[in-house]
């Protein structure tokens, strides 16, 4: 009898490429985020949606504050449509990014989520910005 992970057998290797290949379109991590950020390679909109409390409590290097409810098109409207955004929020518990993501591509803007978010990037150990220490993230 065979296991539940070996019940369902893989797809095969060109359906897997496809479809591993394909989650780079959609997202990101906190290493590559933080390798272009620290090296004057930031060539996207990195944004915390979290609420401002949050921010100001503690967030990612480089990161601007746009919670998710305010990304609306008059506030869009100062970044040029080609502008890549990358969103986070409070981590994998929280799906304040994936609002934002569908936000986003619902005004046509190319948009890549951050996976792990404020909780990744600390459990990374990168340093945070902000005039207090880092709090445990929070969704907001």
């Amino acid at each position: 009898m065979p296991s539940s992970v070996t019940e369902i057998a893989p797809a095969d290797s060109a359906a897997a490429l496809a479809h591993f290949e394909s989650a780079f379109r959609f997202e990101t991590d906190c290493w590559d985020v933080h390798d272009a950020v620290s090296n004057g390679r930031q060539d996207f909109l990195f944004v915390d949606v979290r609420s401002p409390d949050l921010y100001a409590n503690g967030h990612a290097l480089g990161a601007i504050n746009i919670p998710h409810r305010k990304l609306i098109e008059s506030l869009l409207g100062r970044y040029p449509r080609e502008t890549i955004f990358v969103v986070y929020c409070a981590g994998p518990h929280c799906n304040g990014a994936h609002r934002a993501a569908v936000r986003l591509a619902r005004l046509g803007r190319p948009v890549k989520i951050m996976v792990g978010g404020m909780t990744g990037w600390l459990d990374e150990g990168f340093r945070t910005e902000s005039g207090l220490a880092p709090a445990a993230a929070a969704c907001g």
